[in-house]
């Protein structure tokens, strides 16, 4: 066991555990996040995607004692009120079908446009390769990216 100081959506959190707990369960079971979601537990499904230092990243298999010095962003600390422009478009677009993919889906979308804010259909593909989504919705995904991208 070990002390880790980790930011999280702005506040700093002490965690006391193995140095190898991923992010995902310091997320879950010790800080109370529960948006980030648990998928395949090997980075295959991105259901877990977090922002760490701005990039999207797998919360499944990034260790704790790798993320000490970052600052990590959930999908609790995307927006207060759920009025990212990229959950705004969600919604004006019905993207969400069973919605158990879609944290990790707006994540990883609203990543792209802050480092990209008028990716093409090629990028957007890029970007978003990687998350899967069982209901398949992934049309409405990519116009939603779009959408959010012109109200950037």
């Amino acid at each position: 066991m070990a002390i880790f100081k980790i930011r999280v959506n702005g506040l700093t959190k002490t965690v006391d555990l193995d140095p190898a707990t991923p992010v995902l369960w310091v997320l879950r079971d010790h800080l109370d996040l529960q948006g980030t979601k648990y998928g395949c537990g090997v980075a295959a499904c991105g259901a877990c995607t977090i922002h760490l230092n701005g990039n999207a990243v797998r919360a499944c298999q990034l260790p704790v004692s790798s993320v000490a010095n970052g600052e990590i962003t959930t999908i609790e600390g995307l927006s207060k009120n759920g009025d990212h422009p990229v959950q705004k478009a969600w919604l004006e677009h019905d993207v969400a079908q069973c919605g158990y993919c879609q944290t990790g889906q707006i994540m990883s979308a609203a990543a792209l446009l802050k480092k990209n804010p008028n990716p093409t259909d090629e990028q957007i593909e890029q970007a978003m390769n990687g998350n899967i989504c069982r209901c398949g919705t992934y049309t409405r995904i990519k116009t939603a990216i779009k959408t959010a991208a012109k109200q950037k």
